[in-house]
């Protein structure tokens, strides 16, 4: 394997990120033109020695993943991926004909783990279209200003909405609807790292407590539920790191800013990840905040750095949120309530998958296992 220096993206290669996030890795395929970014380094895999799949399945294994994740914090200004530890990452080589048939073995279980990432992109889709509609947009309103009928809903829901709009402090807004901040309607939290020069706060152990990255939440769905590191329950406690709640939005805000998830179970997260805490008597549930986050111009959010990305706590408390009546709120969670509960479901199946997949790697490579178990195991873990 081989870094090239100001070569053209080919068939084959694998491209990897240097920073913001560190580590995510993709294979090019055939037929695409591409150039790479500032923060990308190619990798041109040498065919006698390796198979590009095989990399590509190995750079994405917990085990590489951890190796790069112990880089983080090197940099003077952000975290990056520095080419000599790159270039000193560990990778397992077993002979060729081993490493192909790894490859496709692996490949089958990725084929169904996109399958279900897509299917999850056409639900989530359907819920943006409809809160793009109902609260940016807002259609219904507009509709009935016109003396027509709202399409798409029946008459007990198009009478929840007003027929007029009134001034807020960004605009015009359905009558009876306000405009308040994140602040306003939950609790905004900032995660922490330990510190990064004293490993034995992180673990690789899933026992210990999860902890979300950038990079992690750039691999991820609409729900955040696996990390590539741990932290200890005594590194929680001595340096008080915030546990994050199950079903509670995260967003990036530092180096890449605007990534959003929500937590499925409890959690913790760095310092580059806010998230907002609902109260019970919140007016807006999780769903309605993370679509309303995954829409928003974060380029009108002011910068606090010149080198890297970033907006302070303090800009993500005061972002804007358009609260509707809770009737409105009622009509719109009823509505994606079952959308979300769907896309939850397959992405644990996908996750599953993705899971076996990585402690498959190992046992292919070491040949205690062949294709056909591994169809039957993929199959098990569907059904569960």
């Amino acid at each position: 394997m081989g870094r090239t220096k100001r070569a053209v993206p080919k068939a084959g290669d694998i491209v990897i990120t240097r920073e913001a996030p560190m580590g995510d890795v993709c294979l090019i395929p055939e037929g695409l033109r591409c150039c790479l970014g500032q923060r990308q380094v190619l990798l041109r895999p040498d065919p006698r020695k390796i198979d590009a799949r095989f990399l590509l399945f190995a750079l994405q294994s917990p085990y590489i993943q951890f190796q790069i994740g112990w880089s983080e914090g090197t940099g003077s200004t952000v975290s990056n991926l520095r080419i000599p530890v790159l270039e000193s990452l560990k990778i397992p080589t077993p002979p060729m004909s081993l490493q192909v048939e790894v490859a496709t073995t692996l490949g089958v279980l990725d084929d169904r783990i996109t399958l279900l990432r897509e299917t999850n992109a056409t639900l989530e889709a359907i819920a943006q279209a409809l809160f793009k509609s109902w609260f940016v947009d807002f259609d219904p309103v507009r509709a009935k200003m016109e003396g027509r009928v709202p399409e798409g809903m029946g008459e007990a829901t198009a009478a929840l909405f007003p027929d007029s709009f009134e001034e807020s402090d960004l605009g015009l807004v359905p009558m009876g609807w306000a405009m308040r901040t994140m602040a306003n309607v939950s609790t905004v939290g900032i995660g922490k790292t330990p510190p990064r020069k004293e490993q034995h706060w992180f673990s690789e152990a899933p026992s210990d407590v999860r902890w979300v990255s950038i990079r992690d939440m750039g691999a991820i769905g609409v729900y955040a539920a696996r990390t590539s590191e741990f932290l200890t329950q005594e590194a929680v406690d001595k340096f008080n790191v915030r546990q994050v709640p199950d079903n509670t939005v995260l967003m990036s805000f530092k180096m890449t800013i605007g990534r959003v998830a929500i937590t499925d179970g409890e959690m913790t997260t760095n310092e580059a990840i806010a998230h907002f805490k609902l109260a019970p008597d919140s007016p807006l549930p999780t769903e309605y905040i993370y679509l309303h986050l995954k829409q928003f111009d974060f380029s009108t959010l002011s910068s606090t750095s010149s080198i890297a990305d970033a907006v302070n706590s303090k800009t993500v408390r005061e972002i804007p949120i358009l609260v509707p009546t809770p009737d409105v709120v009622a009509a719109f969670q009823s509505q994606v309530g079952g959308l979300f509960a769907k896309l939850k479901n397959t992405e644990q199946q996908a996750q599953t998958l993705a899971t076996l997949r990585d402690t498959l790697l190992p046992r292919l490579i070491s040949g205690q296992l062949r294709l056909p178990e591994v169809q039957v195991a993929a199959e098990e873990a569907l059904c569960v």
